[in-house]
């Protein structure tokens, strides 16, 4: 009888653990970078292989590269604002096919490395266009903007490969900006708002709200999409999680410093409620902690230093092109990781970075390794 009874328990402990690991390795399908996506969708109509580029794209713009976590934050741009989430979708569709027509490297393309720009310019045009939402004519400069940015992303590719540094969202910041310049706020066409200094005094002030600021945190990871609601923010903070837990930590870590350093110099309360604070702080803690330095104790206080120069940055570049009614963007955070990309110590890297050929699969490996101690634990 008792032998019974263990041989039974033996059993049902080997099916639970059985069962743990099928569930385990179906979750691990749609985390990381997805790569057997890839080799799937080969042969499948050129349709399906643009929704996939497209969504990698989407997932680029938080230095992620999983077409689910794409989805995800596509869904999450459709929830805040259903005209952003088109101008998104035409913004990455653009620039991509724009890629392939001008016979762009393939696995650029299918990486989604030619949509991340132009999503970008497409839903900052949105974001700061006066003429309100379902403005049709917009479409076209965010259609022509978008395929724009694919020649600057070209051009400075080349330009930047004998430092090996990449292109990142330089053409976004360059195309906006022109663009906003090229129109202005009285355009008949195409009128903007002016963007306000955060270092702007604030004309009735009122005490200082710390769970509006608190909350500010996550919307900071909102609004590198330009996304200013709770729930839709807290969905791509989700679709980055699915991508890499260590990315998605150093994200909130950096908007938790950028909001500190506007508490610092005093910044306009909105601010730091919308998470206009936060958001260069993330993607430069994201970038040098979770992307492009393998992780250790080192690249870790790299990452919260960057996080914490993109911050000050960004609030000093705010000042001045505020005064001209341009906005920032996300030029703090890309010089700043560009020069963290070049600093050395004693003539050589001041950590390792990785490889461009080996970085992909070395960060999707140590993704998928994470998850299933994170599976394993919970199962």
């Amino acid at each position: 009888m008792w032998m019974d009874s263990k041989a039974e328990a033996e059993w049902a402990s080997r099916t639970r653990a059985s069962f743990s690991r099928r569930v385990s390795n179906v979750l691990l399908l749609f985390t990381g970078d997805m790569e057997y996506l890839d080799k799937f969708m080969e042969d499948k109509w050129f349709m399906l292989q643009l929704a996939v580029w497209g969504l990698r794209g989407v997932s680029r713009v938080i230095l992620a590269n999983n077409p689910l976590s794409g989805a995800l934050i596509l869904a999450a741009l459709y929830w805040d604002s259903p005209w952003q989430g088109l101008l998104g979708t035409v913004g990455v569709l653009a620039s991509t096919l724009t890629a392939v027509i001008t016979g762009q490297d393939s696995g650029e393309v299918a990486g989604g490395l030619h949509g991340f720009n132009g999503m970008l310019v497409s839903l900052l045009m949105g974001v700061f266009s006066s003429a309100g939402d379902w403005y049709w004519w917009l479409l076209l400069p965010a259609c022509l903007g978008s395929a724009t940015c694919i020649f600057l992303y070209s051009g400075l590719s080349k330009f930047l490969q004998p430092w090996d540094l990449p292109a990142a969202v330089f053409p976004f910041n360059t195309i906006i900006i022109l663009y906003l310049l090229c129109t202005g706020p009285n355009n008949p066409y195409f009128p903007h708002h002016p963007t306000v200094p955060p270092g702007e005094l604030e004309l009735n002030g009122t005490e200082l709200a710390a769970l509006k600021v608190l909350g500010g945190i996550p919307l900071g990871v909102g609004q590198i999409f330009a996304c200013g609601a709770l729930q839709p923010s807290l969905l791509i903070l989700g679709a980055v999680v699915l991508y890499s837990p260590l990315l998605a930590v150093h994200a909130l870590l950096g908007s938790a410093i950028g909001t500190l350093a506007g508490l610092s110099v005093a910044v306009r309360h909105q601010c730091l409620y919308s998470g206009l604070s936060g958001f260069n702080g993330a993607l430069g803690c994201m970038a040098v902690g979770g992307l492009f330095f393998t992780f250790s104790w080192r690249t870790h206080l790299f990452a919260i230093a960057s996080a914490f120069l993109s911050a000050y940055a960004d609030i000093a570049m705010g000042n001045m092109l505020g005064a001209l009614g341009l906005p920032a963007c996300s030029w703090a955070a890309t010089l700043t990781v560009t020069l963290m990309l070049l600093l050395t110590a004693n003539g050589k890297p001041a950590t390792r970075r990785m490889e461009r050929a080996q970085m992909c699969d070395s960060q999707s490996s140590n993704q998928i390794r994470g998850w299933k101690n994170i599976f394993s634990n919970v199962l």
